[in-house]
């Protein structure tokens, strides 16, 4: 029988509640795994040690974004491939790490492998797994719930729900930590000193003010002709304009010059600045 086909808009609001529903599902999930799982790191980096994430597919795809998630937050963390880590690349381990193990299947024969190599290490595993019983899960030392009802693929087949319930789950651990390792606003400036965070909290009015012979300053009796040449020296859009005593009266600028010109001409630049400012 042909499945009924849906319009975009209606598709689009179903995969929207199957996606809620999986997430309000690991939700009720959490338990005392999760506690183990935030202690386990919040124990683990103070002594330097870094929080390694592996996972094969979509699940290492999430893996890359809560990586850099619990980076931005101070959390050191790598993402390790594992087919690499099975040709070398497992050296990057130290005694300590911890090991966040992304999987929903839990039985990716790839990932599987690589644990297996992972537990001869003196470190702790904690698994993303939809199963609990898995053998992923049995090779871990904490278990996270990552159990959606159904993926939000009309053949349950396409990684969907489950992944958007692996990164919710992830977010929640990284927060978990921050909160719990007294991680403050102010710390989020080491580690994303560019872009709009940044500019937020670095960026102070020193470092973009004009001082010394590149501001332009006037007194309020100077003519607009004077001030336009302090402007130019100052290589500067407008001028600060002073009373008698030095203290900043007004502001002019290029723009009211050309508002002024376009209603007076030029016998604004015979105008004092304290008519124009």
């Amino acid at each position: 029988m042909a499945m009924k086909t849906k319009s975009p808009l209606a598709m689009a609001k179903q995969v929207f509640d199957i996606e809620l529903a999986g997430l309000k599902a690991v939700r009720a999930q959490l338990d005392g795994q999760f506690t183990c799982a935030v202690e386990a790191l919040a124990e683990a980096l103070p002594r330097r040690n870094k929080l390694v994430v592996v996972g094969i597919g979509k699940s290492g795809n999430i893996g890359q974004k809560l990586a850099a998630t619990f980076n931005s937050t101070g959390a050191t963390s790598v993402l390790l491939d594992p087919a690499n880590a099975l040709h070398g690349d497992i050296g990057l381990l130290d005694d300590g790490d911890v090991v966040l193990a992304l999987s929903y299947s839990g039985e990716s024969e790839e990932l599987i492998n690589l644990i297996g190599a992972i537990k001869r290490f003196p470190v702790q595993i904690i698994a993303f797994t939809g199963a609990p019983k898995s053998a992923l899960a049995r090779l871990s030392d904490v278990v996270l719930n990552a159990r959606v009802p159904k993926e939000a693929c009309p053949f349950n087949l396409a990684p969907t729900a489950s992944t958007t319930a692996m990164l919710a789950l992830g977010d929640a651990l990284a927060m978990a930590l921050l909160q719990t390792r007294g991680f403050k606003k102010k710390d989020f400036a080491r580690y994303l000193p560019s872009g709009a965070i940044g500019r937020a909290l670095l960026l102070h009015a020193r470092d973009i003010m004009r001082t010394g012979k590149r501001l332009a300053i006037a007194n309020r009796t100077d003519t607009v002709r004077e001030a336009l040449l302090v402007m130019t020296r100052a290589k500067s859009g407008c001028v600060c304009v002073t009373s008698r005593t030095g203290k900043l009266a007004g502001v002019f600028t290029d723009g009211d010059l050309r508002r002024h010109m376009a209603h007076h001409g030029d016998a604004v630049l015979e105008q004092s600045l304290a008519k124009v400012m």
